[in-house]
């Protein structure tokens, strides 16, 4: 789809020469002669970009991007600028400018900035319409996914979730059995009672038996009061038990008793208690082994099971990976109010190859971490993914990090003992600017390309990072 971009520019030559650029790459556009005339145009029709200079007659080019931006939010707008007002661009950016470019420029660093934003703008109206897709078809109650066997996992929870039926949850650490026990509730007719959660595995026998069911004041030291128990709390409501798989012969013993009698007493009481409760339960074991090996009851197992509902890990559905980042991408940038253009190309590889051993839990962790690290308005960058280690994710083995993460790995370690977590980052950058310079050729136009920059903004690293080409020539390309 052709993009329409609208230049303002009291210039006529110029806006001419960029006029005639822009529709020989296939652009469509139209031309104003000041603030005034293009504030007009933006006001009566939307455009995909726009390109204005910020010194001109009656309205200048920050009054350009304030009304650009009331009017449109999903238009960008590049500005530009002299060599003496670069202030005046920042505050440009400020208001919502994506990207500025300095006179005097080549119409190749123009053509590389407006091609980054037109990208940026069509991987943001794609991810819009792949939320819509989700919400219409693979997202239920926070979940999201595209992969076929996950799929089948929610249309099974959105049945299950309108019955009374108990739910059994299989799924390795971190691959959202909580997050399912929350949607069945939510969408369950005891949505508006009790959610009540256990964990198992953190409680000793005794002090789990009177957890579940509660006790009287004195049924054993330090029982000072009684206690109401989970059972109780959750009436009429739903009760979670995690990791069901870890409780001792004698609490499932008095668990199966109430599955069929529907009816309990507290830990050192004779009153019977009814109980009217959904249960959903989520478990790491194979508990079909565990009653083999007799470590857990066959008939609790088949109370339990009615419906079962086993969980993929995340490196069995791949296709999921970058959805789910994007997802947790724009959940963190509103929880911590801040911007971000994205995943670098490099960090959208990094995510694939990675087989992520903590699940969605350690991509959520991952993503997190990236956004608070990661400059302000950039994309996520593959150093951002990895924190202090040196590879992709913390912990996360060698082999199946990115290539540029192996080879740095040793000596990034290293520059953990040898420096603070920015300077670590800076020689992380240099290298890898390094490295695509090598393998471009030392071509600065395609390495900008490939690293996502502006032709400009990579000069002014090279500059930065003392990396010329290797005849000796410092690479000033900034001004064409």
């Amino acid at each position: 789809m052709s993009r329409s971009i609208l230049i303002i520019d009291d210039e006529p030559l110029m806006r001419l020469s960029m006029l005639d650029a822009l529709k020989a790459e296939g652009y469509q556009v139209r031309e104003a002669s000041n603030g005034e005339e293009g504030i007009k145009h933006i006001q009566a029709s939307r455009y995909d970009l726009v390109i204005t200079d910020l010194r001109m007659p009656r309205s200048d080019g920050l009054d350009v991007v304030r009304v650009c931006k009331e009017s449109s939010s999903e238009t960008e707008v590049i500005v530009i600028t002299a060599h003496g007002s670069v202030d005046t661009a920042v505050q440009a950016m400020k208001l919502g400018a994506y990207d500025y470019v300095t006179k005097p420029f080549s119409m190749d660093e123009l053509l590389l900035i407006v091609e980054r934003a037109t990208k940026v703008q069509a991987l943001r109206q794609e991810n819009v319409a792949l939320r819509q897709e989700l919400e219409g078809k693979f997202n239920f109650d926070g979940m999201v996914g595209k992969n076929e066997q996950m799929r089948q996992v929610l249309e099974k929870v959105k049945l299950v979730a309108t019955t009374d039926a108990t739910v059994l949850i299989f799924g390795e650490s971190g691959t959202g059995k909580e997050v399912i026990a929350n949607a069945i509730h939510r969408n369950s007719p005891r949505a508006g009672q009790a959610l009540i959660k256990v964990s198992c595995a953190a409680l000793p026998e005794t002090l789990l038996e009177a957890e579940l069911f509660g006790h009287e004041k004195g049924a054993f030291t330090g029982a000072l009061k009684q206690r109401l128990g989970r059972f109780e709390l959750a009436h009429k409501g739903t009760l979670f038990l995690d990791e069901i798989g870890e409780i001792s012969p004698l609490v499932q013993v008095k668990l199966l008793r109430v599955l069929q009698e529907k009816r309990f007493e507290r830990v050192g009481g004779a009153e019977t208690i009814d109980s009217d409760v959904r249960l959903v339960c989520a478990t790491q074991k194979n508990l079909k082994q565990e009653v083999e090996a007799g470590r857990f009851r066959e008939d609790l197992f088949y109370r339990l099971n009615v419906v079962q509902v086993a969980l993929p890990p995340l490196r069995e559905r791949k296709e999921d990976v970058l959805v789910l980042a994007e997802h947790l991408l724009q959940r963190n940038m509103s929880r911590i109010s801040r911007v971000m253009k994205g995943f670098s190309p490099a960090s959208r590889d990094v995510l694939l190859r990675y087989s992520f051993p903590g699940n969605v839990r350690e991509l959520e962790n991952t993503i997190e971490r990236a956004v608070a690290l990661a400059q302000e308005g950039d994309e996520i960058q593959v150093w951002d993914l990895c924190g202090q280690s040196g590879c992709p994710f913390l912990g996360g083995p060698v082999q199946s990090a990115c290539a540029f993460c192996q080879e740095g790995l040793s000596n990034a370690t290293n520059a953990r003992q040898q420096g603070t977590l920015a300077e670590v980052r800076e020689r992380c950058e240099r290298d890898y600017i390094l490295a695509v310079l090598e393998r471009e050729g030392w071509s600065r136009t395609a390495a900008s390309k490939s690293l996502g920059l502006s032709r400009k903004a990579l000069w002014e690293k090279c500059k930065r990072y003392g990396l010329a080409t290797p005849d000796g020539d410092d690479g000033d390309e900034s001004s064409g």
